[in-house]
């Protein structure tokens, strides 16, 4: 069956891994332990700024909200309280607006103690580990980690209980153009299609490429292959084999030197082991923007 093309609407169906029933406890509100679950008035619950998730499917909360009117809430959210009285969440957006959408007063939660910068961090950790995201938020999710908390890639591997090759593959999925981000964050297109598409370093031609995935319906092996073969036109014509495979520490220093140069970066290696990297820049700003990171690093 033909898929649509870029362009059209997209749509994400994320679902909560809820596994146990909860039955109201006896603890007071506010007055939690680390380990216990307490009930908190409803309208007493604000939205946590830092949320990584930016959209919720709505047919996906409304059949949430038949559940919890049936069954109840199942999996607690987790909050800290703030100055004001208020409980902002740290995690469980999702099962807080469907629990508003059910009609409940009051919401099971765990209640913990974090500054901004932790509940960031916690916030982020726990939504990639127990919320099935889209690539794309998992990568952002990624990069905000690294940006916002400082962590390294292997700090952050530590958190989310990933390796780090896995995280470098998130990452990279920031540099593909914005349509292509939507096509992976509708399910239009899979990882595996995208990460053939990073192979070629051209974004019209990535575009070009992604459309005939969608409207061809081709198999990640037949994009790689075409995937190569726009980046390497000539290649059936002199050896076999003119690059090796690149492990993930290429892929690191290509994402270092983007952020510098839009991106503008593409690295080949050939089977000796030898290569070149090739750094496209669009003007004297963005020179003096990486030689001041090299000099504020001592390199």
């Amino acid at each position: 069956m033909k898929k649509p093309a870029l362009g059209r609407g997209l749509g994400a169906l994320i679902s909560d891994a809820n596994n146990m029933p909860f039955n109201r406890p006896s603890t007071s509100e506010g007055q939690a332990t680390p380990a216990s679950i307490s009930e908190i008035a409803i309208e007493k619950i604000v939205a946590n700024p830092y949320q990584p998730r930016s959209t919720f499917d709505q047919d996906a909360l409304a059949e949430l909200a038949d559940s919890i009117k049936t069954l109840g809430l199942i999996q607690p959210i987790t909050v800290r309280q703030t100055e004001s009285g208020s409980y902002q969440i740290i995690s469980g957006e999702r099962r807080f607006r469907a629990a508003q959408l059910a009609g409940l007063t009051y919401i099971p939660a765990y209640i913990r103690k974090a500054d901004d910068q932790g509940m960031l961090e916690m916030a982020i950790v726990e939504n990639i580990q127990r919320e099935n995201l889209d690539s794309i938020e998992i990568a952002l999710s990624f990069e905000r980690l690294i940006e916002e908390c400082s962590l390294t890639q292997e700090q952050m591997a530590d958190r989310v209980g990933k390796k780090r090759a896995t995280i470098t593959n998130y990452l990279r999925l920031l540099r593909l153009p914005a349509e292509i981000q939507l096509a992976i964050r509708a399910g239009k297109i899979s990882m595996g299609h995208a990460k053939a598409l990073l192979a070629v370093d051209n974004q019209a031609k990535q575009l070009k490429l992604c459309n005939q995935i969608i409207e061809q319906d081709l198999s990640v092996r037949a994009s790689e292959e075409k995937a190569k073969k726009i980046s390497s036109p000539k290649a059936d014509k002199k050896t076999p084999e003119q690059t090796s495979e690149l492990d993930e520490s290429y892929f690191r220093v290509i994402d270092i030197l983007g952020r510098y140069f839009n991106n503008n970066v593409s690295l080949k290696k050939d089977e000796k082991g030898g290569g070149s990297i090739t750094l496209r820049f669009g003007g004297d700003g963005e020179i003096a923007d990486f030689l001041k990171a090299l000099e504020k690093t001592n390199l």
